[in-house]
């Protein structure tokens, strides 16, 4: 697919970190952009700044990303592209030591299903209502019409401590790519997810100066190259998915070789 300006993307968390990486990646190549973020003051600046649109979008909510897809398209024409970065996950193990109680507690039932809905359930929603759009498009070369491009993660195969709902459901994102793809090929529509490792995103960059040490450690846990990822990197790897018509059904780690022990 060539990416240029009689294309036009949607990116949701792009307000910042990947997302953000990435608007700018696509507005480069000439892309009409829309930012989908729930951040208005910041996402309003960066639209500003990148020549973008903002949408303010809240992924929890069906009638929110309705709203969000109906200001883009009506702006800048139904999308070929849609990259989803944003996400909401709860923390914590599943029995862990309760401090305030000297006991235990368990990761309740309810923040588990609030975290599926973050990332499992808006996965699904936001790019399900991509798809019904792009399937109305007139097919470029090879038949695509689209190509929607989902953000998993390291953790769905290297689960750490406290990741038991974002794991299992990072996983469960990377489990939607092939049947989603085998949905959508005769539709022309691709789908991909990219498995980011530890990237320099903003919350990285607070803990680094809270703890430096603790950051240098991380930057030392990458086998090679010996950092945290850039966001551009991701952007770099997403622009590339977007071009290469021939990727389709993948998931695609971003890590620098990283394989996380299990404590």
């Amino acid at each position: 697919m060539l990416i240029d300006s009689s294309l036009s993307a949607i990116v949701t968390g792009g307000a910042s970190g990947l997302g953000l990486a990435t608007v700018k990646a696509l507005r480069a190549l000439g892309a009409k952009v829309a930012i989908f973020d729930i951040n208005e003051d910041q996402g309003e600046a960066i639209a500003a700044e990148v020549g973008a649109l903002f949408c303010k979008v809240d992924i929890l909510s069906e009638e929110s990303a309705l709203a969000g897809f109906d200001k883009a398209r009506a702006t800048q024409g139904q999308e070929r592209i849609l990259v989803h970065c944003a996400v909401m996950s709860k923390g914590g193990k599943t029995v862990g030591k309760d401090k305030e109680s000297g006991g235990f507690k368990r990761l309740s039932t309810e923040d588990y299903a609030l975290s599926a809905q973050g990332v499992l359930v808006a996965t699904y929603r936001i790019a399900s209502i991509a798809a019904l759009g792009m399937a109305a498009l007139d097919p470029l070369d090879d038949g695509e019409r689209g190509t929607i491009i989902l953000t998993s993660s390291a953790a769905a195969q290297d689960g750490q401590v406290g990741q038991v709902a974002y794991g299992s459901l990072k996983a469960g994102v990377n489990g939607m790519v092939l049947p989603m793809a085998r949905d959508l090929m005769d539709l022309g529509i691709r789908v991909n997810a990219v498995m980011p490792g530890i990237f320099a995103t903003p919350p990285m960059l607070r803990f680094k100066d809270m703890n430096p040490a603790m950051y240098e450690s991380l930057n030392n846990s990458v086998p090679f190259p010996r950092r945290l990822g850039k966001p551009e990197e991701f952007a770099s790897l997403v622009t590339e998915i977007a071009r290469n018509s021939y990727v389709n059904a993948q998931t695609l780690r971003i890590d620098g070789a990283i394989r996380f022990p299990p404590r």
